[in-house]
């Protein structure tokens, strides 16, 4: 049975801060860009799919100078005290499996009570999140530039890693942790700006796939009939 004690919603962060405090439980799921909670005494990093337990009465403010999105679900302090209040302080990362319930969500027309439940069922297994290494800061623009460079190659986590001499774990992290988004997102993005632009100019669909590294032409499809429904 879904829990009546818990509500879910999708919401949208930019960069004029949302400032409040609240007698329940709040947790936050990140999904696209990076989020910045502002707790006080210390400022979380929140990128997508790292979970944060916000304690009931915690002042908090969210902002997202460059845009966020992110999950929140509201949890009776009551009936989820014992177990909730050992997870809040830091973020928190679940399983790869996280991402794709986030994506299933965001493309439905309502959330509800299960889907509250769903998310804070992920927080049973999930771990503290690790800080990722300290380093120079990947340099933004010529990884954006290369990658529009090679969309109709094979661009995996490894060969985006390579590019900017880091293993790829550490690759995934610091991607997360600067760019607010996973690296694979990032190519998904950049290949469907570039096709939604050869689109505009009349460019054949087949052509277009080739080009911007879909494996076939419905493919392709797809993916522009998913942006559509989902703006």
């Amino acid at each position: 049975m879904p829990s009546a004690t818990s509500s879910i919603s999708l919401r949208t962060i930019g960069a004029t801060p949302q400032s409040d405090a609240h007698d329940h439980f709040e947790i936050v799921w990140g999904f696209e860009g990076l989020l910045e909670v502002d707790m006080g005494v210390r400022t979380e990093r929140i990128v997508p799919g790292n979970a944060l337990v916000i304690a009931p009465r915690q002042p908090r403010r969210f902002v997202a100078p460059r845009g966020a999105r992110c999950f929140v679900v509201d949890a009776d302090a009551r009936t989820h005290h014992a177990r909730l209040m050992p997870l809040t302080g830091s973020p928190r990362v679940a399983d790869a499996a996280l991402a794709h319930l986030l994506r299933y969500m965001a493309a439905r027309p309502t959330l509800c009570a299960i889907d509250a439940d769903m998310l804070l069922a992920s927080l049973d297994d999930s771990q503290e999140a690790a800080l990722p290494a300290c380093g120079r800061p990947i340099d933004e623009a010529a990884l954006r530039a290369w990658i529009d460079e090679h969309l109709g190659e094979e661009l995996d986590v490894a060969a985006l890693a390579a590019r900017v001499h880091l293993s790829p774990t550490q690759f995934a992290a610091r991607c997360a942790a600067e760019l607010g988004v996973t690296p694979m997102a990032l190519v998904r993005a950049h290949r469907l700006a570039a096709a939604q632009r050869l689109r505009s100019a009349g460019m054949p669909v087949a052509e277009i796939a080739r080009r911007c590294g879909y494996r076939s032409p419905s493919a392709l499809t797809a993916a522009l009939r998913r942006e559509t429904t989902s703006v």
